[in-house]
């Protein structure tokens, strides 16, 4: 293999797809990535078995060829180097060069045949998404999930297709996020899928340009771009039914300012801990009022106008976990939702057809 092309776009390509390269591989090739040249473009691939990626960019190809080198060492060289051009050589299968103006650069690497095969998506089913889109879904969904739960089913974003529509839903068992969009497809196939988290915050990266297309399978899912494939296996398991938990609105609904809310639970959250991290809301007649109470810190109270008619009510809730919904919500306003009592969930909504639940905490009397 000999290849060059820009320094810039090969920081780039590598860039891309470094977060992809595990910290700790289960197997030595793995901390490697894949270069290939052939027909005037490189391609470079990472995996760490569970999400793969592949990205391409133009490059002028002398002699095809592939090699794996190790990723963090590759970056960390790449980066420091001065020239605006930059040469890939193989020496061998193993060995390879890299060429700086005058400085050369040998690399130990592996031999590609090494590499783990990405997956055959020939047989999935495409969906087409405009970029934004997707991204928006995507981000209003994945902050709810969680990230080391026992359950692996949370541990994801759940993808629900049905005709043309599409849902995207995460929770922690704290918090709920609910998005739905209409979807392009020619397919009458239906299914749900649950992304790991760490697939969707590669996607969150990866989405640009006017559209995207998901190939979807029963064990696999991938996303293409113009010059970028992102492929990850599927979380198996059942995720959990949330629609029992999902309160119906009601014609008690309190509207409530977003900044100005976001503005006090931020002042109100200092005198709170990680150990007793809880805000009481007390709705009474035109009024709600935050208090948080610690021994070793103090109290703050802060209040402000709603319009909330019915009998004094109070509830506790996380701040972190209702911040995290506000900072997901574009409104000027947001209407929160009461059902059934303090130790209910409740749900935020805008006028987006955004789902938000959040979970009470039980109050010290």
């Amino acid at each position: 293999m000999k290849v060059q092309m820009q320094r810039a776009d090969f920081v780039q390509l590598i860039g891309k797809i470094q977060s992809i390269v595990p910290v700790k591989p289960a197997i030595p090739i793995l901390a490697n990535i894949l270069i290939e040249a052939e027909n005037d473009q490189l391609i470079i691939s990472a995996t760490d078995l569970t999400v793969s990626m592949r990205v391409s960019g133009m490059a002028k190809v002398m002699e095809s060829g592939s090699i794996t080198l190790p990723a963090k060492h590759l970056f960390q060289l790449v980066r420091e180097l001065t020239t605006p051009e930059i040469m890939v050589e193989t020496l061998s299968p193993e060995v390879a060069v890299i060429h700086a103006g005058t400085s050369n650069f040998r690399i130990q690497g592996m031999h590609a045949t090494e590499f783990p095969a990405l997956p055959d998506l020939s047989e999935g089913y495409q969906l087409t998404f405009k970029s934004e889109s997707l991204k928006e879904m995507l981000m209003r969904t994945a902050f709810a999930a969680a990230r080391e739960d026992s359950r692996p089913a949370l541990n994801g974003v759940l993808l629900q297709k049905v005709n043309h529509l599409a849902t995207f839903i995460g929770t922690d068992a704290k918090r709920l996020a609910r998005n739905r969009m209409e979807i392009e497809t020619d397919s009458a196939e239906n299914g749900s899928y649950i992304i790991p988290i760490k697939a969707v915050e590669e996607i969150v990266k990866i989405t640009d340009g006017e559209s995207v297309k998901l190939i979807l399978m029963p064990e696999k899912m991938a996303i293409e771009t113009d010059s970028t494939v992102l492929i990850t296996k599927l979380i198996a398991g059942q995720y959990p039914d949330v629609s029992r938990i999902i309160p119906q609105k009601t014609e008690n609904t309190i509207t409530l300012h977003r900044e100005e809310l976001i503005t006090l639970l931020r002042q109100v959250s200092l005198f709170t801990t990680t150990d007793e991290s809880k805000v009481r809301f007390s709705f009474t007649e035109g009024e709600l009022r935050l208090t948080a109470k610690n021994g070793s810190i103090g109290e703050g109270k802060v209040c402000m106008p709603v319009n909330y008619t019915g009998p004094k009510l109070d509830i506790g809730f996380s701040p972190r976990s209702f911040l995290d919904i506000l900072r997901h919500i574009k409104d000027e306003t947001i209407q929160f939702e009461v059902s059934g009592g303090p130790y209910n969930p409740s749900l935020v909504t805008d006028s987006s057809k955004a789902e938000f639940v959040i979970m009470p905490m039980r109050l010290d009397d």
